[in-house]
Protein backbone atom coordinates (compact mmCIF):
# COMPACT_ATOMS: atom_id res chain seq x y z
CA UNK A 1 0.00 0.00 0.00
CA UNK A 2 2.82 2.25 0.56
CA UNK A 3 4.45 1.97 -2.65
CA UNK A 4 0.68 2.76 -4.39
CA UNK A 5 0.65 6.02 -2.31
CA UNK A 6 2.91 8.21 -4.62
CA UNK A 7 1.60 7.52 -7.61
CA UNK A 8 -2.04 8.60 -6.47
CA UNK A 9 -0.28 11.52 -5.15
CA UNK A 10 1.39 12.54 -7.60
CA UNK A 11 -1.74 12.14 -9.65
CA UNK A 12 -3.68 13.95 -7.96
CA UNK A 13 -1.18 17.28 -7.54
CA UNK A 14 -0.84 16.73 -11.40
CA UNK A 15 -4.62 16.68 -11.71
CA UNK A 16 -4.90 19.72 -9.18
CA UNK A 17 -2.30 22.00 -10.68
CA UNK A 18 -3.74 21.33 -14.28
CA UNK A 19 -7.19 22.56 -12.70
CA UNK A 20 -5.80 26.10 -11.46
CA UNK A 21 -3.90 26.25 -14.58
CA UNK A 22 -7.14 26.51 -16.50
CA UNK A 23 -9.10 28.41 -14.27
CA UNK A 24 -6.26 30.88 -14.49
CA UNK A 25 -6.36 30.39 -18.36
CA UNK A 26 -10.26 31.46 -17.86
CA UNK A 27 -9.86 33.96 -15.49
CA UNK A 28 -7.75 35.49 -17.55
CA UNK A 29 -9.29 35.12 -20.99
CA UNK A 30 -12.51 36.73 -19.25
CA UNK A 31 -10.83 39.69 -17.60
CA UNK A 32 -8.95 40.55 -20.87
CA UNK A 33 -12.37 40.47 -22.93
CA UNK A 34 -14.34 42.41 -20.35
CA UNK A 35 -11.76 45.38 -20.73
CA UNK A 36 -12.89 45.79 -24.41
CA UNK A 37 -13.91 49.13 -25.74
CA UNK A 38 -17.53 49.32 -26.61
CA UNK A 39 -16.55 49.81 -30.20
CA UNK A 40 -13.91 46.90 -29.79
CA UNK A 41 -16.86 44.68 -28.25
CA UNK A 42 -19.21 45.86 -31.46
CA UNK A 43 -16.50 44.89 -33.93
CA UNK A 44 -16.00 41.52 -32.44
CA UNK A 45 -19.86 40.37 -32.30
CA UNK A 46 -19.71 40.23 -36.26
CA UNK A 47 -20.10 37.26 -37.84
CA UNK A 48 -16.86 35.56 -39.62
CA UNK A 49 -17.67 34.71 -42.82
CA UNK A 50 -17.40 30.52 -43.51
CA UNK A 51 -14.47 31.12 -45.37
CA UNK A 52 -12.76 32.14 -42.31
CA UNK A 53 -10.31 30.20 -40.68
CA UNK A 54 -11.18 31.14 -37.31
CA UNK A 55 -14.81 30.84 -38.25
CA UNK A 56 -16.69 28.14 -35.66
CA UNK A 57 -18.30 25.81 -38.24
CA UNK A 58 -21.57 23.36 -38.15
CA UNK A 59 -21.28 19.66 -40.26
CA UNK A 60 -24.67 19.03 -42.29
CA UNK A 61 -25.74 17.00 -39.42
CA UNK A 62 -25.74 19.48 -37.02
CA UNK A 63 -27.91 21.60 -39.42
CA UNK A 64 -29.81 18.67 -40.16
CA UNK A 65 -30.82 18.10 -35.97
CA UNK A 66 -31.88 22.00 -35.33
CA UNK A 67 -34.09 22.12 -38.57
CA UNK A 68 -35.99 19.01 -37.24
CA UNK A 69 -35.76 20.63 -33.54
CA UNK A 70 -37.82 23.67 -34.94
CA UNK A 71 -39.60 21.79 -36.97
CA UNK A 72 -40.88 19.15 -34.14
CA UNK A 73 -41.33 21.72 -31.53
CA UNK A 74 -42.81 25.09 -32.33
CA UNK A 75 -41.53 25.94 -29.19
CA UNK A 76 -37.95 26.04 -30.14
CA UNK A 77 -38.46 27.41 -34.08
CA UNK A 78 -36.16 30.16 -33.91
CA UNK A 79 -33.86 29.38 -30.95
CA UNK A 80 -30.38 29.10 -31.73
CA UNK A 81 -27.59 26.48 -30.31
CA UNK A 82 -25.75 28.29 -28.10
CA UNK A 83 -22.29 26.24 -27.19
CA UNK A 84 -20.41 27.46 -24.17
CA UNK A 85 -17.24 26.66 -22.63
CA UNK A 86 -17.04 26.24 -18.80
CA UNK A 87 -14.04 25.20 -16.83
CA UNK A 88 -14.50 21.13 -15.39
CA UNK A 89 -15.10 18.00 -17.17
CA UNK A 90 -12.55 15.34 -16.43
CA UNK A 91 -9.59 17.58 -19.14
CA UNK A 92 -10.22 21.09 -17.89
CA UNK A 93 -12.87 22.14 -19.77
CA UNK A 94 -16.07 21.03 -20.80
CA UNK A 95 -18.55 22.57 -23.70
CA UNK A 96 -22.25 22.83 -22.56
CA UNK A 97 -24.90 23.49 -25.41
CA UNK A 98 -28.07 24.55 -24.97
CA UNK A 99 -31.42 26.13 -27.45
CA UNK A 100 -31.35 29.87 -26.87
CA UNK A 101 -33.97 32.30 -28.00
CA UNK A 102 -31.56 35.51 -27.33
CA UNK A 103 -28.45 37.09 -28.66
CA UNK A 104 -26.09 38.79 -25.95
CA UNK A 105 -24.10 41.48 -26.95
CA UNK A 106 -20.64 39.89 -26.64
CA UNK A 107 -22.00 36.96 -28.79
CA UNK A 108 -20.75 35.93 -31.96
CA UNK A 109 -23.32 33.82 -34.75
CA UNK A 110 -22.37 31.83 -37.07
CA UNK A 111 -25.29 30.58 -39.16
CA UNK A 112 -25.86 27.42 -41.87
CA UNK A 113 -28.91 26.80 -44.18
CA UNK A 114 -31.01 29.02 -42.00
CA UNK A 115 -29.58 27.66 -38.36
CA UNK A 116 -27.41 29.97 -35.99
CA UNK A 117 -24.74 28.29 -33.91
CA UNK A 118 -24.13 31.65 -31.12
CA UNK A 119 -20.84 31.50 -28.62
CA UNK A 120 -20.12 33.89 -26.15
CA UNK A 121 -16.56 36.19 -26.71
CA UNK A 122 -15.11 34.20 -23.69
CA UNK A 123 -16.25 30.85 -25.34
CA UNK A 124 -14.87 31.67 -28.56
CA UNK A 125 -11.37 32.18 -27.67
CA UNK A 126 -11.37 28.08 -26.40
CA UNK A 127 -13.08 27.11 -29.84
CA UNK A 128 -11.64 29.58 -32.90
CA UNK A 129 -12.01 27.27 -36.11
CA UNK A 130 -13.90 24.52 -34.39
CA UNK A 131 -16.48 22.42 -36.01
CA UNK A 132 -20.03 21.23 -33.93
CA UNK A 133 -21.56 18.16 -35.07
CA UNK A 134 -24.41 15.84 -34.17
CA UNK A 135 -23.89 12.26 -33.43
CA UNK A 136 -26.13 9.30 -32.72
CA UNK A 137 -24.27 6.61 -31.04
CA UNK A 138 -25.77 3.34 -29.16
CA UNK A 139 -25.20 5.06 -26.11
CA UNK A 140 -26.09 8.82 -26.51
CA UNK A 141 -27.26 11.24 -29.27
CA UNK A 142 -25.59 14.75 -28.82
CA UNK A 143 -24.08 18.05 -30.26
CA UNK A 144 -20.61 17.50 -29.79
CA UNK A 145 -17.43 19.74 -30.70
CA UNK A 146 -15.58 17.14 -33.25
CA UNK A 147 -12.98 19.07 -34.12
CA UNK A 148 -11.00 21.77 -32.08
CA UNK A 149 -7.66 23.68 -33.03
CA UNK A 150 -7.54 25.06 -29.95
CA UNK A 151 -7.26 21.56 -27.85
CA UNK A 152 -4.69 18.87 -27.05
CA UNK A 153 -6.06 16.13 -25.57
CA UNK A 154 -9.80 15.49 -24.07
CA UNK A 155 -12.13 12.86 -23.12
CA UNK A 156 -13.46 9.90 -25.60
CA UNK A 157 -16.97 11.18 -25.25
CA UNK A 158 -15.40 14.72 -26.74
CA UNK A 159 -17.32 16.78 -24.02
CA UNK A 160 -14.30 18.07 -22.56
CA UNK A 161 -10.72 18.86 -23.64
CA UNK A 162 -7.38 20.96 -22.31
CA UNK A 163 -5.78 23.93 -24.48
CA UNK A 164 -2.87 24.21 -25.83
Amino acid sequence: MATASPPLLRRLALLLNSRIRANHLLAASYSSSSHQTAAAAAATTETPTPAEPEAVSMTDSCVRRLKELHANEPSAEGNMLRLSVEAGGCSGFQYTFVLDNKKNADDRVFEKNGVKLVVDNVSYDFVKGSTVDYVEELIRSAFVVSTNPSAVGGCSCKSSFMVK
